[in-house]
């Protein structure tokens, strides 16, 4: 038994999330997670809500509630919709925590005794209209690099370049829209984290097996515009970590919070002192520190490709400036874009569809099928809602829905609904179950290496190798010439269900729990011997007939779907 730390890129806290965030990090992670458990591992898996910054503020001040509430109220809201969609964390934690109050004001106390701070006397932009400095992600304009007429003021979105607002072209205030902005001097702490770029990029090249997306993003921030810079971790606002030197004031520094971007990452340790504060763990350092126990853990970490640069650069530094015997990240699995019929999810714009109203239309199962199968890994992909109807009828309904209802609905005619004996296994069965043992090993090699759409791909292929077989088996014909020999392949059919159910619980979780109730096999474990495994359900074995699996999406509910979700939510 391996023991896997597995984390999500924490979502911002304003608003609820839609179905590109949810692919981009927290989907794959809870299957990556739930494989792992399925095969004996021992995990730790952790998200929480990002709750600093200026989106909290803006957020809470159109509710038109105090800043704090607002998080605490809409973190409830999250935790309650990553239910819904069964994403198994292990603790949901918050970055506004007791915790990440005093980690980061601890790391930035070690920081500065490393000589890793400096401090700043700079110029940014102060909007009259607003009455407030504003901080980089609140201007936009025209990015100077590839005319990107959205970029932020402090990256953008669609080639990656690290800006300043003072780069962009016709910069405006996305707070009011004004355009009457001044640069004003302020004072803030800044990481040297280019002092550590030698180190962060000896560590970066040391991992071969990384994704190509996740490393040529990091190397594009180490080596382009003159190399790595130095990155501001304080912001003039009211919502925030106080900017301390561990447990000291900073002079100076009054009145400051430290930047989102460098308290968030902290909360994957402060979350784990969470957990074991909730009463659901009982060490959460050997989980983090090396010197605790930590060095046998394999640390993995999901985002989106927007995420890499300070996952790959300013949290490492953090990490490696401190000092500290911290644990770094092994694997960072990254992913591009989800699309939306023909355009951009948006949170900030509200364009897609978002997570609670998907659930309010289809059950989870639906949903983690088609964005895992989707997963848009070498490239961006799109939603649409045509290939949503197609895939779900197609892969969940007609192949495995329709295995699992014709097997089981045909013992119960013949056979009653217990599991029939009939003889041994046959050429044909043998064949398969060979077959199978081929799949099922390549299967977890794809899972092993988080190559998701891979492996869905090759768990469908499994389902398909039973329908192929039932087809050509044929027991309804052959009951008519060789009961028991149909009986035997119904006995084999019944036990391909209970497979099915243990290797698509990652995907799948709901259906593989209906499907392990129904063959009165809960608490299967990992199929590990295959051959043995289809011969866990004996001749005479209690089963019932489950309802359907997977109802058909129907032509009128897509194009009623289409309709009401083509605009902007409000």
């Amino acid at each position: 038994m391996a023991r896997h730390l597995i984390t999500s890129a924490i979502p911002y806290i304003n608003g609820i999330k839609h179905l590109g965030n949810l692919v981009g990090s927290q989907l794959p992670a809870d299957l990556y997670a739930r494989y792992l458990r399925g095969r004996g591992h021992e995990v730790l898996f952790l998200c929480a809500t990002d709750e600093h910054g200026t989106p909290a503020e803006l957020a809470a001040a159109k509710a038109k509630v105090p800043v704090a509430e607002y998080c605490a109220e809409m973190h409830e809201v999250q935790a309650e919709i990553a239910k819904g969609f069964r994403l198994s964390f292990d603790h949901f934690g918050r970055s506004s925590s007791a915790q990440n109050h005093k980690l980061t004001q601890h790391f930035a106390g070690r920081l500065k005794a490393a000589g890793l701070i400096r401090e700043v006397s700079e110029k940014q932009m102060f909007s009259h209209a607003d009455g407030r400095f504003l901080p980089d992600r609140y201007i936009e304009g025209t990015c100077p690099n590839c005319g990107f007429e959205s970029a932020r003021g402090d990256q953008c979105d669609n080639c990656t370049k690290q800006l300043d607002p003072v780069d962009l072209i016709n910069p405006h205030s996305t707070i009011s829209g004004s355009t009457d902005l001044e640069m004003r001097e302020t004072k803030h702490l800044y990481l040297r984290q280019s002092t550590l770029k030698d180190q962060l990029e000896a560590w970066i090249d040391s991992k071969k097996d990384w994704p190509v997306l996740t490393t040529s993003i990091a190397k594009k921030w180490l080596n382009d515009g003159g190399g790595l810079q130095d990155r501001g971790i304080t912001r003039d606002l009211d919502w925030g970590i106080p900017v301390k030197d561990g447990d000291k004031d900073w002079p100076g520094m009054e009145g400051k919070v430290f930047y989102v971007w460098f308290d968030a990452p902290i909360e994957y340790i402060a979350c784990s002192q969470e957990w074991v504060d909730a009463g659901k763990g009982d060490d959460w350092e050997r989980w983090w520190r090396t010197d605790k126990g930590a060095d046998d853990v394999t640390y993995t970490q999901f985002m989106g490709k927007d995420n890499v640069p300070f996952h790959t650069l300013s949290f490492p530094a953090t990490i490696l400036g401190s000092g500290e015997p911290w644990k770094l990240v092994d694997y960072i699995k990254s992913f591009n874009y989800l699309n939306y019929d023909g355009g951009q999810f948006s949170t900030s714009r509200g364009r897609g569809v978002f997570m609670d109203q998907a659930l309010e239309i289809l059950p989870a199962d639906y949903w983690r099928w088609w964005l895992l199968s989707h997963a848009p890994e070498s490239s961006d992909a799109e939603f649409t809602w045509e290939n949503f109807q197609a895939s779900v009828n197609k892969d969940l309904a007609d192949v495995l829905g329709n295995f699992v209802s014709r097997i089981t609905k045909f013992c119960c005619s013949k056979f009653g609904e217990v599991v029939p004996e009939g003889g041994a296994y046959g050429a044909q069965e043998e064949a398969l179950i060979t077959d199978l043992a081929v799949r099922v090993a390549t299967y977890q090699g794809m899972m092993d290496a988080m190559e998701v759409r891979k492996s869905s791909a090759e768990l469908r292929a499994i389902w398909v190798a039973g329908n192929e077989y039932l087809q050509s088996a044929a027991p309804w014909s052959t009951f008519k010439e060789d009961p028991e020999k149909a009986a035997m392949q119904v006995r084999l059919g019944l036990n391909l269900i209970r497979l099915y159910a243990v290797l698509s619980a990652p995907f799948i979780p709901d259906a593989s729990e209906t499907m392990l109730g129904a063959m009165n096999a809960a608490g299967a474990g990992w199929p590990d011997d295959v051959a043995g495994f289809l011969a866990g359900l004996p001749a005479g074995h209690a089963f019932t007939v489950p309802d359907v699996l997977f109802a058909k999406i129907t032509d009128e509910q897509r194009e009623d779907w289409q309709s009401r979700f083509a605009g902007v939510r409000t």
